[in-house]
């Protein structure tokens, strides 16, 4: 009976469930889980031979520098990972996404400049995440999607000057959340976290320590204290121009559309544009100084001004024609439809100067009429040709740009 004991107590020693490298020690807890303990060994690399289904393993206060993508590979059943108090200055990636379970994981107090966040996408049930002490000086835009059970967050005492628009919206269970001690430039590309502070039940921990380092007027402001005036969102409207046109090698319409905005700071105009054979995306300005067409943008005219221009407007250019303002604070975008009519007689039946004239409720637009922003729906602008045999004194015939609601009111998000 006794070897027979012997032999079972050495099949416990050696078994996964209790295999236990030499510089840790391990335990079970009550609730099943296996604790390795491995703090305070003054270790380098994280030690070999860990069991399997070891679930909580602690390797916070020794000399870790650097962790491989097979550091960690012994233990794809952790829960609880803490790595604090280390000299960890790079984390190869693909180390933390061999570990589904993880819930707790603490890289806080070492020296992270980067941070593998594509692992985060496969922690979806992380719940707390510390990175605080560090010098990370970016959060990569939606690198925390998909963590819907995190519950804290810690990145205060490392480099960050600025969070992209939204880096917290998406983690729905997020409790609490600590930024101070950053060096945070209070521009208006971070006045969103002054409005989603303001709005959160989140608990933002020492909010009256987390400090806007730049502008130099806000130094030393709380985040959370960034003055409205400061950033204001842009508005758009958009406005035709119905001035006649010479004749040119076609038609020689030029359909114009002007784009004012405001903002602060002042936005940028940007056009998109929808036909049924293009889609352009414009980003600035094609026409130089000078006046003339940017390579490979002759047919588009955007000017400075927020002015657009597309000579000989033909049917191929019908569509979508969209100007959107953006600054720091948003995006405001205003559309219209534009279509090419034609027939005999256009002037009867589209009056050149009240295209709506004699039709119950219409709205009249004449030369330089705004396209009114505060309704809703669509307007289409009809771009058409003035019949008749008049013409210049060069013998070219004169067209004009006529304007027709059919819907409420001009889209305008």
């Amino acid at each position: 009976m006794k070897p027979l004991l012997g032999v079972l107590a050495l099949v416990t020693l050696l078994s996964p469930s209790l295999a236990c490298p030499m510089p840790c020690s391990c335990s079970t807890k009550k609730n099943g889980r296996l604790l390795a303990e491995c703090a305070y060994r003054e270790l380098r690399d994280v030690p070999r031979g860990l069991s399997p289904n070891v679930t909580i393993l602690t390797l916070s206060a020794n000399h870790l520098g650097r962790l491989g993508r097979a550091s960690l590979a012994e233990v794809p059943e952790l829960q609880s990972l803490w790595l604090g108090y280390n000299h960890i200055s790079a984390v190869e990636p693909g180390t933390f996404s061999a570990l589904p379970h993880l819930k707790n994981l603490d890289l806080s107090h070492n020296r992270l400049a980067d941070f593998p966040w594509q692992d985060l996408r496969n922690l979806s049930a992380l719940q707390i995440l510390k990175l605080s002490n560090n010098r990370l000086a970016t959060v990569p835009r939606g690198a925390l999607a998909g963590l819907h059970e995190l519950r804290s967050l810690w990145l205060n005492d490392n480099e960050l000057a600025t969070l992209a628009r939204g880096t917290f919206e998406a983690l729905p269970a997020l409790a609490q959340l600590q930024l101070f001690h950053n060096p945070f430039n209070c521009s208006c590309k971070l006045f969103w976290l002054k409005e989603w502070a303001h709005s959160t039940s989140v608990v933002i921990s020492r909010a009256g320590s987390t400090l806007c380092a730049a502008p130099a007027r806000l130094r030393g402001r709380p985040v959370t204290d960034i003055p409205g005036a400061l950033c204001v969102p842009p508005s758009a409207q958009l406005t035709y121009l119905s001035s006649p046109a010479k004749a040119g090698p076609r038609d020689g319409l030029t359909l114009t559309l002007h784009c004012s905005v405001a903002g602060s700071p002042p936005p940028e105009i940007r056009w998109q544009i929808r036909t049924a054979g293009r889609r352009v995306d414009i980003h600035g300005p094609t026409v130089a100084r000078d006046g003339s067409a940017k390579a490979g943008r002759q047919r588009f005219l955007a000017f400075k001004n927020g002015t657009m221009a597309i000579p000989d407007f033909g049917k191929e250019d019908e569509g979508t024609y969209t100007c959107l303002a953006v600054n720091d604070v948003g995006t405001r975008d205003v559309s219209v439809n534009v279509a090419l009519a034609g027939s005999a007689n256009p002037a009867e039946e589209l009056p050149r100067d009240d295209p709506q004239a004699g039709q119950p409720g219409g709205h009249s637009c004449s030369k330089g009429d705004e396209l009114d922003p505060s309704a809703m729906g669509e307007k289409l602008v009809i771009v058409y040709r003035v019949a008749g045999e008049a013409r210049s004194g060069t013998g070219a015939r004169e067209f004009h740009l006529g304007i027709l609601p059919l819907a409420l009111g001009l889209l305008l998000w």
